[in-house]
C-alpha cells in the first residue's frame, strides 16, 4: 500500500494538566488555519491568489508545536505550516497581502505562497530546496548556547526532504555540537506523488536519529494534545540541557502537494481511513463529548474566524501592488552599510601573505566578540594552512570551532548565527570544496536580505588557485561561479597588506562575502603590512603600476604575472588590481582605458565563462570610442587543472598573456 496506513487504535487525548480553557484555546488555534485554507482554496479558483500548498489534515502539528514554544523561539517553516503563522498571531491582512504579492505582506512581492518568513514573529521562511532550513536551525541553536539563552529552535521538514543530503548534515552537526534543536518530520506519506516506500528503506524515519546519536520518537501528528504535550516537554528539557531531538509526526496530506497536482495517485481507501482521523473533527468530538465546549461556542468560534478572514481580505484587497522601481530592486540586493575608514598606522612589519590573513582574523576576533570561526581542522590543528594556529587557546573552542565534513550545514549554521546577531567566518579547506555548500550560498545567503531584509552576515574564506601541483580538485579558480549570483560580494586580494585590510572589511560588512586567497601566495609572498586594525573599502581597485601604453585589468595571482612580465619586457603598462570583483570598480577601469586606449584582461580562471568576458563586454559597450585596439583576454585553458608541472604551466595563462601583450601593443 502506498503512503502510510493510519493507526487502527482510536485517537486518545490525554489532557491531564490542561484546563478546559486551555483545550478550547487549542481548538480555536486548530480551527483557524482550516477555515483560512478553505477560503484560500476558493480564492485560488477565482484567481485572487496564484498558488496554494494545502495543510488540511496536518494542522495539529503546526499548531501544537507552535503553541508549545515561547514567542521568541525561532521556527523554520515549510509548505504546510500555516498553523505556525496563525498561532504566532501574524496579522491576517498581511498574510493575505503576502499571498497576493503585495508589499503589505512581508517580502515586497518577491516570494510566493509559503516561501517566506517574518522574524518579527519568530518565523524563518523556507526555500524550495527543502533541506537547508535545518542547518539554519543549527546556527540558531548554536547562537542560543553561546548567548546562554534557554531557548530551542524548531525546524520542520517533510518525509521526502529527509532523502536530501542537507538533512543528514544538519542532524549530524546538531548531534556533534549538542544543539537545542527539535527537528520535526511531517511524515504525510508522500513526497508530491512519491510514496514513502520509494523514499526510504528503514521502517521509521525516527530510526535515523539512532545513527546520529540523538533522541528520536514517533508521535501521532493528528493528535493536537499529543503534539502539544510532547513538544512542551521536549522544549523544557532542551532549554536546560541542550541536545537535538528528531520528532517524527505521522500524519496525512488530504489534498495534493499543491492544488494543481491533485490526489489521483492516492488510493481512495487510504483517503477515507485518514479522514476518520481528521485532527479537527476528532478533537471537536472529544471536547463535545466531555462537555468542555458547546456547539454554540463552536459556531461562535467559526463566525469570529470568518469575520477576521473577511476583514483581513478587505484590508489586503485595498492595498496596492508593488511599484516597479529599478532603483529599489537593485538597492535591496545588499544590506546597506556605512563604511567607516580605519586608516593604517605608520608602524609596519614584513610578513607573509598567510600571516596577514591570520593577523586579520585575530584582529577581527578581538574587535567582534560575537564572531565565530568555523571550519575543518581549524581548532587545535590550526587549519591545513595553519592560519588559525593558536586561536583556540586565545579565543576558546566555542568561537574557533572544528566542524564535521559538512560544508553545506556549516554554511547554513553560519547564516543561522547571523539571524541571532552573530557574525560567522566559514573556512573552506580548499575553494574546490565549496561545491558541497553551493546551494546554501547561492539560494540562502545571496537571497535572504533581498527577500525579507534579514541578516546574512557570513564570510566564506576560499583558499584558491593553481601553480602548486595540486591537481584538478585542489587548484580550481571558481570565483566566476558566484559572480553571476546577485547578493554575494567577492573579494580577491593580491598582497599581504590588502589581504589583511580587506578581510577586516569583509567581516565588518553585514552582507555575505566570498573571500578568495591564492594559496600559492601564502608562503611565497611577503610584504610590508601595517600593524594593528585597519580596513580597506570593498569595491575599490588599486593601481599597482602606472603606465600609458596599455591597461592590464587583473586580480589575484594575475597581478604578479603582470608585474613580472611588464618589468621583464619593459612594457609601459597601467596595471589595475581589481581587489574586489563584486562590487567591481568600473570607474578605475574606465580611467585606465581612457588613458591608454588599449586593454587586456588577465585572470587565472578558464577563459570561457570567466569574469574577463563581462569586463570586456562592459568596456566595449561603454568605452568603445577610447579604444585603439580590440579588447583582449588572457586566461587559463578550458580544461580541468592538470597535476604534472609542465601540463599545469601550459594550462596557466602567463605565456599567453605575454604573447597577447606584444600583439596588442603592436596593433
Amino acid at each position: 500500500m502506498p503512503g502510510i496506513k493510519p493507526s487502527t487504535t482510536a485517537m486518545e487525548f490525554r489532557t491531564s494538566g490542561l484546563e478546559p480553557k486551555a483545550l478550547r484555546a487549542l481548538y480555536f488555534q486548530l480551527l483557524r488555519p482550516r477555515l483560512i485554507e478553505e477560503k484560500m482554496l476558493k480564492l485560488l479558483r477565482q484567481g485572487v491568489i496564484s498558488k496554494w500548498f494545502s495543510g488540511i489534515g496536518q494542522e495539529a502539528i503546526s499548531v501544537g508545536v507552535t503553541a508549545a514554544l515561547s514567542p521568541e523561539e525561532l521556527i523554520f517553516t515549510m509548505h504546510r505550516n500555516l498553523g505556525v503563522f496563525t498561532t504566532r498571531n501574524v496579522p491576517l491582512d498581511r498574510l493575505f497581502a503576502q499571498w497576493q504579492g503585495k508589499p503589505w505582506g512581508f517580502t515586497q512581492g518577491r516570494d510566493r505562497s509559503f516561501h517566506f518568513g517574518t522574524l518579527d514573529y519568530g518565523i524563518v521562511g523556507m526555500i524550495s530546496h527543502l533541506g537547508p532550513q535545518l542547518s539554519l536551525a543549527d546556527g540558531v541553536g548554536l547562537a542560543n548556547v553561546l548567548d546562554g539563552k534557554k531557548e530551542v529552535a524548531v525546524a520542520f521538514t517533510g518525509d521526502g526532504a529527509t532523502s536530501e543530503g542537507e538533512f543528514h548534515e544538519a542532524l549530524n552537526v546538531a548531534a556533534v555540537w549538542q544543539l537545542p534543536v527539535i527537528f520535526v518530520i511531517e511524515n504525510n506519506g508522500y513526497g508530491l506523488s512519491t510514496p514513502v516506500r520509494e523514499q526510504y528503506r528503514c521502517e521509521n524515519l525516527s530510526d535515523r536519529g539512532i545513527g546520529y546519536g540523538m533522541r528520536s520518537m514517533i508521535i501521532d501528528g493528528n493528535n493536537i494534545i499529543e503534539v502539544y504535550k510532547t513538544v512542551s516537554k521536549l522544549a523544557e528539557e532542551l532549554r536546560e540541557n541542550p541536545e537535538p531531538v528528531l520528532l517524527e509526526c505521522r500524519t496525512f496530506r488530504m489534498r495534493g502537494h499543491e492544488e494543481a497536482s491533485g490526489t489521483k495517485y492516492v488510493p481512495k481507501e487510504l483517503m477515507d481511513e485518514w479522514a476518520l482521523r481528521d485532527p479537527i473533527s476528532t478533537f471537536e468530538s472529544f471536547l463535545l463529548g466531555h462537555e468542555w465546549i458547546t456547539q454554540a461556542e463552536i459556531e461562535t468560534y467559526r463566525d469570529q474566524i470568518k469575520a477576521e478572514i473577511a476583514e483581513g481580505l478587505q484590508i489586503a484587497g485595498e492595498k496596492p501592488g508593488p511599484e516597479v522601481s529599478m532603483e529599489k530592486e537593485m538597492g535591496d540586493v545588499f544590506q546597506p552599510s556605512s563604511f567607516l575608514t580605519v586608516s593604517p598606522g605608520t608602524e609596519t612589519k614584513e610578513i607573509r601573505y598567510v600571516d596577514a590573513i591570520s593577523e586579520g582574523l585575530r584582529e577581527a576576533m578581538e574587535k567582534h566578540p560575537k564572531l565565530v570561526l568555523m571550519g575543518q581542522d581549524i581548532g587545535d590543528y590550526g587549519g591545513v594552512f595553519k592560519i588559525t594556529d593558536g586561536f583556540i587557546d586565545d579565543f576558546g573552542a566555542h568561537r574557533v570551532r572544528n566542524t564535521p565534513l559538512c560544508e553545506s550545514a556549516i554554511i547554513g549554521a553560519g547564516l543561522g548565527l547571523s539571524l541571532k546577531g552573530w557574525k560567522a567566518m566559514v573556512e573552506m579547506q580548499f575553494a574546490d570544496f565549496v561545491t558541497c555548500g553551493f546551494n546554501q550560498i547561492v539560494n540562502n545567503l545571496a537571497k535572504l536580505h533581498y527577500r525579507g531584509g534579514a541578516n546574512a552576515d557570513v564570510v566564506i574564506r576560499m583558499p584558491t588557485g593553481g601553480g602548486v601541483g595540486a591537481g584538478p580538485f585542489h587548484s580550481q579558480s571558481n570565483e566566476a561561479w558566484f559572480f553571476h549570483t546577485p547578493g554575494l560580494k567577492i573579494v580577491y586580494p593580491s598582497n599581504p597588506q590588502d589581504a589583511k585590510g580587506l578581510l577586516l572589511s569583509a567581516i565588518e560588512d553585514p552582507n555575505p562575502v566570498l573571500f578568495f586567497e591564492h594559496k600559492a601566495l601564502y608562503r611565497s609572498l611577503s610584504g610590508s603590512v601595517s600593524k594593528g586594525y585597519y580596513n580597506i573599502e570593498i569595491g575599490k581597485a588599486s593601481t599597482v603600476q602606472a603606465g600609458d601604453s596599455i591597461s592590464v585589468i587583473t586580480y589575484g595571482m594575475g597581478v604578479h604575472w603582470a608585474i613580472d612580465i611588464c618589468q621583464a619586457e619593459g612594457f609601459n603598462a597601467d596595471i589595475i588590481d581589481l581587489r574586489s570583483l563584486i562590487p567591481i570598480d568600473y570607474d578605475a577601469i574606465a580611467a585606465s582605458v581612457k588613458k591608454t586606449g588599449k586593454v587586456i584582461i588577465l585572470h587565472e580562471d578558464t577563459l570561457t565563462g570567466g569574469i574577463g568576458g563581462d569586463i570586456a563586454a562592459w568596456i566595449t559597450e561603454h568605452l568603445f570610442e577610447y579604444l585603439d585596439g580590440p579588447v583582449m583576454r588572457a586566461a587559463s585553458l578550458d580544461t580541468p587543472v592538470p597535476f604534472a608541472g609542465n601540463l599545469e604551466e601550459q594550462f596557466l595563462p602567463k605565456d599567453r598573456f605575454q604573447h597577447k601583450m606584444r600583439i596588442l601593443l603592436d596593433y
